[in-house]
């Protein structure tokens, strides 16, 4: 991922609406994010593109998600 790519993609998980989402998301990309593969980094991107109270729910395990490209970015997130 370019750097400027980078920069927009952190500006909108610190940007979030609920706290607890800004701080896993944020968190996750300072320390994890460069430790994905390509198509992992896709997932991560389509998981902060979500709404942030259905995304908190996966995060915290109160929903489960169905894919499993984005299960395993969710589990990451869970561990973070």
């Amino acid at each position: 991922m370019e750097r400027k790519d980078y920069e927009r993609l952190r500006w909108r998980c610190i940007r979030r609406g609920l706290l607890e989402v800004d701080i896993a998301l944020t968190r996750f990309l300072d320390d994890g994010f460069d430790k994905l593969n390509e198509d992992q980094q896709q997932a991560f991107v389509e998981l902060a593109d979500m709404e942030d109270h259905d995304l908190w729910h996966l995060i915290s395990g109160q929903a489960d998600i169905d894919d499993d490209r984005l299960a395993a970015i969710v589990e990451l997130l869970r561990k973070s």
